[in-house]
């Protein structure tokens, strides 16, 4: 579940490991954006959003959405463990952090500067140089499938991300779609390549040893895919196809 379109990376890298396992997508396009939201705004929408997921009686759920991750676990986990077990969503900050940085953390403007990441800096990066980046508009605009708009959101993130960063943190999940875009814009002449860390496989790698399930890659698939709209059953829209997780699910399972 997600706000958006974001929950694509995981979904993907959850086919990928497991292919014979069926999907439920659920995610809440009458109520995008959510970073702009309260917290106590986006909890609600968060739990209904998995509400129309948990009907669907699903073995795990991952919080694919960093703001939701944030804000809302502890609502969710209250709500639905222990009958359904929550994956949620944290920022690569420790992995990014062990290369020495400097370290710039791609974010939503709810999730930048909140308590909560402020909280992994502080535990996972003592002694590591990090620059918080909002990207306002951005998650949207990937959601939306708006090349303008999206180059517009990176552009701006980029002009406000120091010029010696050695490694950036996507800290919200839409920005996994257009990591290469990400890459190209903040990649510095005569610099090291830069590296981008997301969460997609960590955590659908979690969810399974969750449910104690192994990785099972060469898995025969004959599986479904169900799509819900808040809350509604649908396809997936033309937007989702836009990018190649969405490409990748379709072709690999039929829509049900």
């Amino acid at each position: 579940m997600d706000s958006g379109i974001g929950l694509l990376p995981a979904a993907a890298a959850v086919r990928r490991l497991r292919p014979d396992a069926d999907l439920v997508l659920s995610w809440d396009p009458d109520g995008m954006p959510w970073g702009p939201r309260t917290p106590e705004d986006i909890t609600e929408r968060a739990i209904a959003v998995a509400e129309a997921a948990a009907a669907h009686e699903p073995d795990v759920l991952i919080v694919a959405c960093n703001t939701a991750s944030v804000h809302s676990l502890p609502a969710m986990r209250a709500r639905f463990e222990p009958r359904l077990p929550i994956i949620g969503t944290v920022p690569a900050i420790k992995p990014a952090a062990a290369g020495g940085g400097p370290v710039a953390i791609w974010a939503t403007p709810a999730t930048t500067g909140s308590a909560y990441q402020r909280g992994l800096i502080e535990r996972f990066a003592d002694g590591v140089a990090v620059t918080e980046v909002a990207c306002p508009g951005l998650a949207d605009a990937v959601h939306h499938a708006d090349d303008e708009a999206i180059d517009a959101a990176i552009a701006s993130a980029a002009a406000r991300t120091p010029d010696d960063v050695t490694t950036l943190v996507l800290g919200c999940t839409n920005y996994e779609l257009v990591a290469e875009r990400i890459r190209a814009a903040v990649q510095r002449p005569g610099r090291p390549p830069l590296v981008l860390h997301g969460t997609a496989g960590a955590v659908a790698a979690q969810a399974l040893r969750r449910i104690g399930v192994e990785p099972a890659p060469e898995a025969a698939g004959d599986t479904t895919l169900t799509v819900l709209l808040s809350g509604r059953e649908a396809t997936l829209p033309d937007t989702a196809l836009s990018y190649d997780e969405g490409r990748f699910l379709r072709a690999v399972s039929p829509v049900r």
